[in-house]
């Protein structure tokens, strides 16, 4: 069978307001549509090879987080039937069909939301260097990917394309966000994580850690962008998790792992990327989907 993919949208008469690394944001009135394409990036560098398939898996994961999570925090979705888009985007349907959603417009939190559940990835390697995951203290010997005895939430900049984000702590946070609104994201972030865990652990999956976006939509927090979703989280096969070292996952680390093995500075152009590791990734994208959805 052949998979069809999308690196790139162009919608004449639609305002692009924003080119991600993965989606494509146009303004429809007093809404967003967003796009899900299948570009992937790693190490904050756009691969050249999409993954088939993979902005479709990301729209139909996010939509059911986003309908698991309405009763914890309201979210910015208005629709996901192109067939109740506006008429502007009429000419695009079938190609957007399945990978987009029609949003509410929000202003964005300056900061990216991450929980912990396990130590692993750019937090291990904090904790190698100090001992801490932002600015909070852990106590020594912890094993690489061990599970926290509660959930931690390690806020981060939001970087622009191309940088990388930076770690930061609940205090700079307060000054970015103000200390009312960090408590808020905290509570929300956590529950979600835990909620999240919980569903995704009948299906056989650890989420390890997972990084969430808000806005402000008429002076209320909402839940944005996309949700618990390989391109957003570390998801591990349970049956085969052993502290002590890296762990398999469902997400994209697989390409890193792949992209780490080469002579790559990990600054554009980004190296071509094999058929059979572009089928493997794709492979991960849709079990995780499968195992979480049931």
């Amino acid at each position: 069978m052949k998979r069809e993919y999308i690196t790139e949208t162009a919608f004449e008469g639609l305002r692009l307001v924003n080119r991600g690394k993965v989606r494509d944001i146009y303004e429809v009135g007093d809404h967003l549509l967003i796009v899900a394409t299948d570009r992937i990036s790693a190490f904050d560098v756009i691969m050249r090879d999409p993954i088939p398939d993979k902005g479709k898996i990301l729209t139909r994961m996010s939509n059911f987080w986003f309908e698991k999570t309405k009763d914890i925090i309201e979210n910015h979705i208005i629709s996901t039937d192109v067939d109740q888009y506006p008429n502007e985007c009429r000419p695009y349907k079938e190609e957007i069909r399945g990978r987009s959603m029609l949003v509410k417009k929000a202003k964005p939190l300056s900061v990216e939301c991450v929980v912990r559940g396990y130590i692993t990835g750019a937090g291990w390697n904090d904790y190698l260097e100090s001992q801490s995951i932002s600015g909070i203290a852990l106590p020594p010997g912890l094993k690489e990917s061990a599970r926290f005895p509660e959930p931690l939430f390690t806020p981060s900049t939001k970087a622009e394309r191309g940088e990388h984000d930076m770690p930061i702590s609940k205090k700079e946070t307060e000054n970015l966000i103000g200390s009312e609104l960090t408590e808020q994201v905290i509570d929300v972030s956590i529950r979600i994580y835990n909620m999240a865990s919980d569903v995704a652990s009948r299906g056989g999956i650890i989420v390890a850690d997972t990084k969430m976006e808000f806005g402000i939509v008429d002076g209320k927090l909402i839940l944005i962008d996309e949700l618990l979703t390989p391109d957003s989280s570390r998801f591990w096969p349970k049956d085969e998790y052993e502290e002590g070292r890296p762990q398999k996952s469902y997400d994209k680390q697989f390409l890193r792992d792949y992209l780490l093995t080469l002579d790559w500075d990990k600054t554009p152009p980004p190296p071509p990327v094999p058929n059979h590791i572009i089928e493997k990734t794709t492979a991960r994208y849709e079990e995780a989907l499968k195992r979480i959805l049931g």
